[in-house]
C-alpha cells in the first residue's frame, strides 16, 4: 500500500530539513523524500501544496483516565481528541484505577489501545505502588510489558532515597523517570499560585519553592546516579534556570512545558475561575516570559498538554473545591502556532521539534523523524488557517478548557499514523490552495 504526500513544505528537525518536496510512504514506512517523485500505481495521493508536512506530533503527558475513570475520558475518546488536535501518539499517565503499577494493567491499556485507539498509545508506569510513595512498583515487569517511562504524576515523591533507587532501577531498563516536582509540605493546601491573586481571593497559595526545591533535588540525584530524569510541567523561572544549568553541565535532564503555562498567568484565575485551576498553578507574567525564553534557547525539551479531563459537574464548583486540571489536546497545536510561531517568532523547525523530535528522543520512542525506513507518522499543518476554539465540537468527553472562544492562526489539517491517512478537518479544507508566501524560518 502506497501513499504520496505531494508538494508539501517538509520540515523535519531531525534532518534539519525545510524544503518543498514529496513524501512517499510504502507499507507504513517512509520510502522516499524528494521533488517530483514517481507515483506508484494505485498509490493514494494527497496534494499538500501550501501545507507543512512534519514528523508526527507526540504528546508525552496525557491522562486518558482508562481504566477506572471513564466518565471523564477513555482511550477511544482521548485518542480521537489527539488526532483531532494533530497528534499521532500520546503517552498516558499511570493515575488510573487501578493504578498502572503492574504489568497486568500495562497490558490492559495496550490491549484496549489496539482495539479502540485512533493513534499510538504509549503507557507510562507508576514509580511506586499505588502512587503512595512508599515502595517501588514492579518496574521490571512493566518494562517488559511495554511502558516507556515511569511517573507518579499528580504526586511528588517525598522520599529522596526511594527516588534514587527508582532512578537506578529504571536506568537498567532504559526508562526515564518523570517527576511531578511538588514538595508536599510547602504546597499543602494550596489552590493557586502564592502571590497577589491568592491574597486578593483569600485562598491559600502554592509557593514556587514547592516546585523548585524538588527540581534542585532531582538535579542532584541525576548527577549522583547518572540517570535520566524528566521534569513534568515545569512552571517557574527558578525551575527553568536549574534545568538550564544542569543541561549545560551535561546531566541527562529533560523537561516539558505546557501551552497553558506559556500563554496564561495567575491573573487568568480572576476571570476563568476553576477553568484556570491546574497543578502546578499558573504563575506570574515574569515566569511566562522566562518559559518563553527557555523555549527559544533550547532549554525546554518538549511541549506537552497535561491533558487532564474532568466532568463538567466536577469542574463546575467553587475554586476551592474544583479539581486541578485542564484539557488541551484539541487546541494545543493551534495555540502554539499562533502564540509561539506567529507572535513570538519561534522558528517553525524549533516548534516542530518541541512537538515531535524532542519528545521522541527524550522518551526513546519511534517517530519524531521522516528519515527513510522510519514509521510513517506525520502531522500536516496549515499555518495560515484561522480557527476558533470551540469545545462543543470536541472529540474529548471533557470541556474544562481555558481557551474556549480564542481565535488562533494555524491548525493541523491531517495526520498520518503508520501510513494511514486520518483527516483532522473536513475534506474540502485539504483541497484548498493555501497562500504560498509562508514565512521562512
Amino acid at each position: 500500500m502506497a501513499l504520496v504526500i505531494r508538494n508539501g513544505r517538509v520540515c523535519d528537525p531531525s534532518q534539519n530539513l525545510d524544503a518543498v518536496m514529496d513524501v512517499l510512504v510504502v507499507d507504513g514506512r517512509i520510502a522516499a523524500l524528494g521533488p517530483n517523485l514517481d507515483i506508484p500505481p494505485q498509490a493514494e495521493l494527497v496534494d499538500a501544496t501550501g501545507l507543512v508536512v512534519a514528523p508526527g506530533f507526540i504528546d508525552v503527558h496525557v491522562h486518558l483516565r482508562e481504566p477506572g475513570f471513564t466518565a471523564k475520558e477513555t482511550i477511544a475518546t482521548g485518542t480521537r481528541a489527539a488526532v483531532a488536535g494533530g497528534f499521532t501518539a500520546v503517552c498516558c499517565m499511570a493515575n488510573t484505577l487501578p493504578v498502572n503499577d503492574s504489568p497486568l494493567v500495562t497490558r490492559y491499556i495496550l490491549d484496549r489501545a489496539r482495539e479502540a485507539a485512533a493513534c499510538r498509545v504509549y503507557p507510562i508506569g507508576a514509580v511506586t505502588k499505588g502512587l503512595q510513595g512508599e515502595a517501588l512498583a514492579d518496574i521490571g515487569g512493566m518494562a517488559a510489558a511495554g511502558v516507556v517511562a515511569l511517573s507518579d504524576d499528580g504526586h511528588g515523591i517525598a522520599n529522596a532515597n526511594l527516588l534514587r533507587r527508582a532512578l537506578e532501577y529504571a536506568s537498567d531498563f532504559g526508562l526515564p523517570v518523570i517527576d511531578h516536582c511538588e514538595n508536599r509540605d510547602l504546597a499543602a493546601g494550596g489552590v493557586i499560585n502564592e502571590g497577589a491573586v491568592s491574597t486578593r481571593l483569600g485562598v491559600r497559595g502554592m509557593t514556587r519553592a514547592a516546585e523548585e526545591v524538588d527540581v534542585a533535588r532531582d538535579v542532584v540525584l541525576s548527577s549522583l546516579t547518572g540517570a535520566h530524569i524528566h521534569i513534568a510541567h515545569l512552571s517557574t523561572a527558578g525551575s527553568l534556570e536549574l534545568v538550564r544549568r544542569a543541561r549545560a553541565e551535561g546531566l541527562p535532564i529533560t523537561c516539558e512545558v505546557t501551552p497553558h503555562h506559556l500563554t496564561l498567568d495567575e491573573s487568568a484565575v480572576l476571570t476563568l475561575g476553576p477553568l484556570a485551576k491546574m497543578n502546578p498553578p499558573l504563575r506570574t507574567a515574569g515566569d511566562v516570559e522566562a518559559l518563553l525564553e527557555g523555549v527559544a534557547d533550547g532549554t525546554v525539551t518538549c511541549l506537552a498538554t497535561d491533558h487532564a479531563p474532568h466532568t463538567t459537574l466536577e469542574k463546575d464548583q467553587v475554586l476551592l473545591h474544583a479539581p486541578f486540571g485542564v484539557v488541551g489536546l484539541e487546541c494545543a497545536v493551534s495555540l502554539m502556532l499562533d502564540r509561539l510561531y506567529w507572535q513570538q517568532g519561534i522558528p517553525l523547525l524549533r516548534l516542530i521539534e518541541l512537538f515531535s523530535t524532542g519528545p521522541a528522543r527524550a522518551f526513546n520512542l519511534p517517530g519524531g523523524t521522516l528519515q527513510i525506513g522510519c514509521p510513517a507518522d506525520m502531522t500536516i499543518l496549515d499555518i495560515h488557517r484561522e480557527t476558533v476554539v470551540d469545545v462543543r465540537q470536541w472529540q474529548s468527553k471533557a470541556r474544562n478548557c481555558p481557551f474556549d472562544g480564542w481565535r488562533l492562526k494555524g491548525a493541523p489539517v491531517m495526520v498520518v499514523v503508520g501510513g494511514e491517512r486520518r483527516s483532522v478537518l473536513p475534506p474540502p479544507v485539504l483541497a484548498e490552495t493555501v497562500a504560498a508566501d509562508y514565512r521562512t524560518s
